[in-house]
């Protein structure tokens, strides 16, 4: 494991060390899970950008695509059906087919 320094201002570090203190955690432990947290969500973030262009080239290569109303009935489907009990969902949620988008 390497060390490195940060270089925080007087207000910053005092904050970070008062939340810290309120988690039970030391201020350095506070900081490397903020790191991890923030590299975390940087890198979903990155997937989905990647799989939204990649989702982007494939429906201006094929010409096909999703209607927006479908896929939001689609979801709140989804949705309703998790938050049943699993033995009360007896039909599963089909999804949108897509379709010709070009004129």
């Amino acid at each position: 494991m390497t060390t490195t320094s940060l270089k925080l201002s007087d207000e910053l570090k005092q904050r970070a060390a008062t939340v810290a203190l309120n988690l039970g955690m030391t201020p350095h432990a506070f900081m490397v899970d903020a790191i991890r947290k923030t590299l975390e969500a940087a890198e979903k973030h990155a997937e989905f950008v990647a799989q939204a262009k990649a989702a982007r080239k494939k429906m201006l290569k094929t010409g096909l695509g999703f209607d927006a109303g479908e896929v939001h009935d689609y979801l709140r489907e989804r949705i309703k059906a998790a938050a049943l009990p699993v033995s009360s969902t007896n039909a599963e949620v089909v999804a949108p087919k897509a379709k010709p988008w070009r004129g």
